[in-house]
């Protein structure tokens, strides 16, 4: 008992010397596994307890130099990763540089499989490989997926139907609520939600498809060990229980810049389509968007006001082609494939009402050119609610913004 007070100690102390609220998060998501591991001092022996097979993989996974691409051509040729690390240097270095080869013969450090193994003992976490059936089959359908994936919660949704939902990490009330109601719906209609667990639309996503029986997957920049940004700290304990978090990269590895967009091939890799809420110009959620097009799934965005900034990303999408949606059922009508126990019918009612707004604020527009002041007058929309419509009727090529801010009806 006073071994064990005496390394519990060893803990609290550090993380009040340490105040990085980072560093701290990490420690608090962490804290049961290394308790234990400190507790019961791990030795090499207890290496023999990690099957055999997972350890193939972690090893290959780590060789530096090596890549997913390098790793892929060698499964291709020597069949297992058992079959690679045995193989002579020779016969490696008709595919790898001699450098890669001799890495592979050496291959990587005990406390790095010691450190997984004692994650793994949490029966919440899980390695998933290429080989293996829970393995996202979707992920099989791009151009670089990763050898193995590293997973906290629950393995049945890496394979049920998806939608991403992106956007802005500085986001505007109005787009917190949006991603937030459009993920919950989505999650209502049977659709898991995937998203990166950033700080703006990601975590509203989250929060909104959790209240769903789709419910959520989080594919983070950093090991799973790490919660990155520390404010989502309760987030990701949440989505450990009731949702899955997902990451390619180690256990241990930071939040590293170059990370973040390699890891937005697997959101949009995972979904069938992918949702831009709110984007600037330089946002990586169009890093996303330009992914999910790449790879053969449909892109959605929501539109907002012409004066926005948070806004000019979503409406450049929309001008390549992507999808203006109002609703989440203007989504489920194109993933409709995706619901068979969930047929989507039009809402003629809903229709219906759209339409006659639409004529009613062509009737107000006129022939004339009118400003947006007058057009929020007379029609009692705010700016951001008249934004969107305006947009809607441009878009369809049924008035035309003129210069001074000024919109006339063309038909």
């Amino acid at each position: 008992m006073i071994e064990k007070n005496f390394h519990f100690g060893l803990i609290v102390a550090r993380m009040i010397v340490k105040t990085h609220t980072d560093y701290i998060a990490d420690l608090l998501f962490t804290l049961p596994p290394l308790y234990d591991s400190i507790l019961r001092r791990p030795t090499r022996k207890r290496i023999a307890y990690m099957d055999a097979g997972i350890k193939a993989w972690l090893t290959l996974s780590m060789i530096p130099g090596l890549g997913n691409l390098g790793a892929r051509h060698l499964l291709k040729e020597f069949c297992s990763p058992e079959a690679v690390l045995a193989a002579p240097p020779e016969a490696l270095k008709s595919f790898v540089s001699a450098t890669v080869a001799s890495a592979i013969r050496r291959g990587i450090e005990e406390a790095a499989l010691i450190s997984t193994q004692s994650w793994l003992e949490d029966k919440q976490n899980h390695i998933i490989t290429l080989g293996d059936s829970n393995y996202p089959q979707a992920l099989l359908n791009i151009s670089d997926p990763p050898l193995l994936l590293y997973v906290k919660g629950r393995l049945d949704l890496l394979n049920c139907a998806a939608v991403a939902i992106v956007g802005s990490r500085h986001a505007t009330p109005q787009g917190m609520s949006n991603a937030e109601q459009f993920a919950a719906n989505l999650s209502d209609a049977g659709l898991c939600i995937i998203s990166g667990m950033a700080h703006g639309i990601d975590a509203a996503a989250h929060r909104g498809a959790l209240q769903g029986k789709g419910s959520s997957i989080a594919v983070v920049g950093t090991g799973l060990d790490k919660v990155y940004p520390a404010a989502n700290r309760d987030l990701a304990h949440t989505l450990a229980k009731s949702g899955v978090l997902i990451s390619e990269f180690p256990l241990g590895t930071p939040p590293l810049a170059a990370n973040f967009p390699r890891r937005n091939r697997l959101i949009s890799g995972m979904s069938a389509g992918c949702l831009v809420v709110e984007a600037s110009l330089q946002s990586g959620s169009l890093i996303t968007a330009r992914q999910a097009m790449e790879q053969g799934r449909d892109v959605f965005a929501i539109p907002g006001s012409i004066h926005a900034p948070q806004s000019r990303g979503c409406h450049k999408l929309i001008k390549q082609g992507a999808k203006l949606v109002e609703s989440a059922a203007d989504i489920l009508e194109e993933l409709s494939a995706l619901l068979p126990d969930h047929p989507v019918t039009p809402n003629t009612a809903a229709i219906a009402q759209t339409q006659s707004a639409e004529a009613h604020l062509l009737d107000i527009i006129g022939f004339d050119p009118v400003s947006m002041d007058d057009l929020c007058q007379l029609s009692g929309l705010t700016i951001s609610q008249l934004s969107v419509k305006l947009l809607t009727l441009e878009l369809e090529s049924r008035i035309a913004a003129l210069p001074g801010g000024l919109f006339q009806r063309l038909h």
